[in-house]
């Protein structure tokens, strides 16, 4: 076990709990049954009231029709095990309605932390999301062209462990990425190749990120990285001029409608081998935003709710800027699109109501980190297999048996929600 991580006003322990137990921490202590009284209480986490996805609750009918037609499909009372996870997130099968959201170039994903979530990803048949700023700050190969990088190593780990069908890997750009030509560099490379030939490589058009909505990436670095840096970033003296540290300010792009329209087809034209994600912050046009990218031909569109992040931000962005996970949902609507969400997942029932809500698939970003950072061999699997049984388990308890089928119509939603047509089902 490692503890260097640390995630304050995230259920860290909850999450470690699961990566070291699995299914089993989805339960109460196997240590109280028999002589404890369960029923409604505070949980054992403090999550924020003020979040509406946390006030969400999820509301079993009576009547189960789809129940009806699995019974007589299967000949036997179906179970919650019955439930089909499987799923396509931006082009990709995956086993489950789960990704691995971004880590960037920040120091919390370094070098083997960063290999290890990508081969636990992998091997749980998930897409993996690699995030923007590795090469500009680590170069792409080293100096003899022998060695690893970051973005090379998280790539070739991921295509060892993966099968030949399911999960995916998408490579992040933004402005300082496309400098360096990180996307043409990595199309033509060796290492790619697995990923290509079988149609699980995708590039993100990075517009956002819900930890610093309107900013560009921020990073500490040392006085060496950073003059190393100097040619493709900013950078500030906000430590003083006697830190040995700087920040380091990367650019957040300038988007308007027909620039991203122009972003997504260019992609298209040029990496026809890839599949095009777009991802963006939850901005207050974030429905626009969305209905613009798949227009264009976006395969997939990432909605960053204000709630995520994994690195350095603001303290002030942190709580107050940006719409929330569930106001972006609700804005967006439910859609035939692959709409992907992220922002504080890490368990099934957050999960089930962005589903409900219109997502395809939730990131996993701090919750993926602190599982490997638990356990470098096993962590995330665990954390994926309490994840799994909650969401089987909640879907079935709606009675529905695939995940894709969970609706609105499975939410008590707050009552400013009710008359919205956002969040009427419509498809």
């Amino acid at each position: 076990m490692s503890t260097a991580l640390v995630a304050n006003g995230f259920p860290e322990e909850e999450v470690r709990s699961r990566a070291r137990l699995g299914a089993a921490a989805v339960f109460p202590a196997e240590s109280g049954y028999g002589n404890g009284l369960l029923g409604a209480g505070p949980a054992p986490y403090a999550p924020d009231r003020d979040d509406d996805l946390e006030r969400i609750r999820i509301v079993p009918p009576v009547f189960m029709p789809e129940r009806l037609k699995k019974l007589i499909d299967l000949g036997r009372e179906p179970l919650y095990s019955d439930v089909e996870l499987e799923t396509v997130i931006g082009g990709f099968t995956s086993r489950l309605p789960l990704y691995v959201s971004a880590f960037g170039s920040t120091q919390v994903a370094s070098h083997h932390l960063g290999e290890a979530v990508g081969r636990q990803a992998a091997r749980l048949g998930v897409p993996l999301v690699i995030g923007e700023n590795v090469v500009p700050v680590n170069g792409y190969r080293d100096a003899d062209g022998a060695g690893v990088t970051p973005l090379l190593g998280r790539i070739a780990a991921y295509a060892e462990a993966a099968d030949d069908e399911h999960g995916g890997v998408a490579l992040q750009q933004s402005t300082e990425d496309a400098d360096a030509e990180v996307w043409n560099l990595v199309y033509s490379d060796p290492v790619s190749e697995p990923l290509l030939a079988t149609g699980r490589l995708a590039f993100e058009l990075k517009v956002g990120q819900g930890a610093k909505p309107g900013l560009g990436g921020l990073t500490v670095l040392d006085r060496d990285t950073a003059g190393r840096v100097a040619e493709q970033y900013a950078t500030d003296e906000v430590f003083g001029a006697d830190s040995d540290r700087v920040l380091r300010a990367s650019s957040p792009g300038t988007f308007t409608e027909e620039i991203l329209r122009q972003q997504v087809r260019l992609m298209r034209n040029n990496f026809p081998r890839v599949k095009v994600w777009v991802k963006l912050h939850p901005g207050r046009d974030v429905a626009l935003a969305a209905a613009t990218a798949w227009a264009a031909g976006a395969d997939a569109v990432t909605v960053d709710g204000a709630e995520g992040g994994t690195a350095w931000a603001p303290t002030g962005f942190l709580s107050h800027v940006g719409l929330p996970l569930a106001d972006c949902l609700r804005r967006v609507g439910r859609k035939d699109r692959c709409l992907l969400a992220s922002g504080r997942m890490w368990e099934g029932t957050r999960a089930v109501k962005a589903l409900a809500l219109g997502a395809r698939a939730v990131g996993l970003g701090r919750a993926a980190l602190l599982a490997v950072d638990e356990d470098r061999e096993a962590g995330l699997r665990r954390l994926a297999e309490a994840f799994a049984l909650e969401t089987r388990m909640l879907t079935s308890a709606v009675g529905k048996y695939h995940v894709n089928a969970l609706d609105p119509e499975d939410l008590l939603l707050p009552a400013a929600w009710r008359m919205s047509p956002a969040t009427s089902g419509a498809a």
